[in-house]
């Protein structure tokens, strides 16, 4: 009797094994012959040429999430290294999260890959099927749907990249967005969030302008960048539907992976520590194989958290908040002129980047001529009540000028620099002329010039601190030599066609 129950035992326990490998499906290459070669050592010799002239831009803590391109490797491969070389290659992670959206099909929520591993040219890369099932048994928005995955190449394209990189060994979580709505990025990012930290990387599969000619790519891509860059998922929002509204010919989407992207903003929004690097950039056009007529936008983009004393002053705002503060100060000039009150303003419709603390100038121009400049250095105040304020100042205050009437306001175009903080300097061989702005010092006499005065004028550094010192801190001509300088950077917008 005891002999036959321990062959029922061992039969079951064969069977058992037998049906568990029988189910276990790997997904086969697709990509592999299209985007890439599909030749081992060929692409292991691509990929070490991408990595030698890939961009490290720091060498502190592995970034948290990258976004990567998903294009044939011969357009977007040496961005996508750019892009893995920010992680250290011999680190070590719980999973790493691959999230990309359909470009094959439509379904309702997004699909995790459950029924077995991922295999390419270089080996199986494993699956977390263990995290992947619960993910799906737990969450209605997730589905085991592998014929999502079955033609979609966001996520397979990335992984020679991780196998070429990382000396270890890796499990990935793969998933692929069914439904692009901002719903469903939200709901993901709510699953996905306990997720989100230094024992997990998180790879957003997207490429960005699709189909406009090369400057048009430009500039639709750099709006978006700088969008995400702010880390706020309402920015990017509002940019993708600004691009829309710029009409750039033949540009068909921004990003084709928005709720890719959306997702790891509404992930990473709320932490205040985490930093946005813009790695490297480059379109379709920039390779030999490709046209400037018809092109495709590429950006290797990091998610950070830096060291503390590293911590970056690198302050940036989106297109909707440069109309935002544009428009804010236009109406306030109006209003303050014609009635001496001020626009009633509601801070918590604003973004976080037009709340805080920052330096400004308001600078106003009429036929191409200086009609007022007063700014605000220190950042004591919200950057939106700075502008407010310095906007004011600049049409009723401005010694060098008479009050602005009301029959000019609509003559009026306005130009707004937002400063970083301010930087003391030893000597004069610090200052970059051009780029950054003076401030300089000497007892109770102080004077300034904006990093945009160096181009308008065309001076020499040397005239270009005398003219300071001089003109503006009513100093000696060469008395910069030994006076406190300060120098600052400045995001300079301003209006068009007036």
């Amino acid at each position: 009797m005891q002999s036959n129950y321990f062959n029922i035992v061992v039969l079951v326990f064969l069977y058992a094994s037998a049906f568990s490998q029988e189910t276990l499906q790997n997904r086969k290459p697709y990509a592999a012959g299209r985007f890439y070669t599909d030749h081992p050592d060929e692409l292991k010799t691509q990929l070490q040429q991408f990595f030698s002239q890939a961009i490290r831009q720091r060498s502190e803590k592995n970034p948290l999430a990258i976004v990567v391109p998903h294009a044939g490797y011969v357009f977007s491969g040496g961005v996508a290294a750019s892009a893995y070389n920010q992680i250290d290659s011999g680190s070590k992670f719980d999973r790493i999260f691959i999230i990309g959206s359909s470009h094959t099909s439509s379904f309702a929520g997004a699909s995790v890959y459950c029924t077995g591993h991922f295999q390419t040219p270089l080996g199986i890369v494993k699956v977390d099927l263990e995290l992947a099932k619960k993910l799906v048994k737990e969450n209605e928005l997730l589905r085991n749907y592998p014929e999502a995955h079955q033609f979609e190449h966001s996520i397979e394209v990335q992984l020679p990249f991780l196998q070429y990189h990382l000396h270890t060994d890796f499990k990935i979580v793969p998933i692929v967005i069914g439904s692009s709505t901002v719903e469903t990025a939200k709901k993901l990012a709510s699953i996905l969030k306990p997720f989100f930290n230094e024992k997990n990387l998180f790879v957003i599969s997207s490429d960005f302008s699709h189909y406009p000619d090369y400057e048009g790519s430009h500039l639709a891509d750099q709006a978006t960048a700088y969008a995400i860059k702010t880390n706020e998922a309402s920015n990017l929002i509002a940019v993708l539907k600004d691009n829309e509204k710029k009409e750039i010919p033949g540009l068909v989407t921004s990003l084709c992976g928005w709720s890719s992207v959306l997702t790891l903003l509404y992930m990473t929004e709320q932490l205040p520590d985490l930093k946005v690097d813009l790695i490297q950039y480059k379109n379709s056009g920039d390779s030999s194989y490709g046209d400037k007529q018809r092109v495709v936008g590429y950006w290797a983009i990091s998610f950070f958290k830096p060291e503390t004393d590293n911590v970056t002053t690198e302050f940036l705002l989106c297109t909707a908040d440069k109309t935002s503060l544009l428009k804010l100060a236009h109406e306030t000039i109006s209003e303050y002129i014609k009635k001496r009150t001020t626009p009633e303003v509601d801070p918590s419709k604003l973004s976080k980047a037009l709340r805080t603390p920052c330096g400004a100038f308001v600078t106003l121009n009429k036929n191409h001529n200086l009609r007022g400049c007063i700014g605000h250095f220190e950042a004591n105040l919200p950057l939106w009540k700075v502008v407010q304020q310095m906007a004011i100042a600049a049409a009723t205050q401005d010694h060098r000028f008479n009050e602005v009437q009301a029959n000019e306001i609509s003559q009026l175009k306005i130009e707004i620099s937002v400063l970083t903080p301010m930087k003391r300097i030893k000597s004069a061989d610090e200052f970059i002329l051009g780029k950054q702005g003076i401030y300089i010092k000497k007892g109770n006499s102080s004077g300034t010039f904006l990093p945009q005065v160096a181009a308008q004028t065309g001076w020499s550094k040397e005239e270009f601190l005398g003219h300071c010192a001089r003109d503006k801190a009513g100093l000696g001509w060469d008395d910069w030599n030994t006076a406190e300088l300060y120098t600052y950077e400045a995001l300079v917008f301003g209006e068009e066609g007036k």
